[in-house]
């Protein structure tokens, strides 16, 4: 998002309690179009961290293309254990949980990352994928992260 939306987005989505930290910024054109990653740890299980990349829009696109307030749906995402693993209260439901959430567009789009619990095979799945009003996207990403029992631990 430019610096305007990046903004707005900030206030929108200000009682969230998940914040992620910009770790990376690559541009991709003449336009002003990048590449934005960044990183969030779980809320509820400390040592995973995930980083997730998006495209954003440059100031040039959105005069040529017309749609100010909206970036794309794609988005790619990697969670990885970077510390001492310990599993807070999560839901185990096949639905899973949102853990993060940022806005893609002023109103009616938001990049969700949701945990799942595969409980049978002892692994936690996050899938980030883009959620609107009306139209589903079907662009996906998918990560695990596997939960492997210490030797000697109970």
């Amino acid at each position: 998002m430019t610096r305007f939306t990046t903004a707005l987005a900030t206030l929108l989505i200000a009682g969230t309690a998940v914040t992620a930290e910009q770790v990376g910024n690559v541009d991709v054109d003449w336009l002003g179009n990048d590449i934005i990653v960044e990183a969030f740890e779980d809320p509820d299980v400390q040592g995973v961290t995930c980083h997730v990349a998006y495209f954003e829009r440059g100031l040039i696109d959105r005069l040529q293309k017309g749609n100010w307030f909206e970036d794309p749906s794609n988005s790619s995402i990697s969670c990885r254990q970077t510390g001492p693993m310990t599993i807070g209260d999560i839901d185990r439901s096949d639905e899973g949980e949102s853990v993060f959430s940022e806005r893609r567009s002023i109103i009616w789009k938001t990049l969700q990352i949701r945990r799942i619990f595969d409980e049978k095979n002892q692994t936690l799945i996050y899938i980030a994928h883009a959620r609107e009003i009306q139209q589903g996207s079907a662009k996906m990403s998918i990560s695990t992260v596997p939960l492997y029992e210490i030797p000697g631990s109970s």
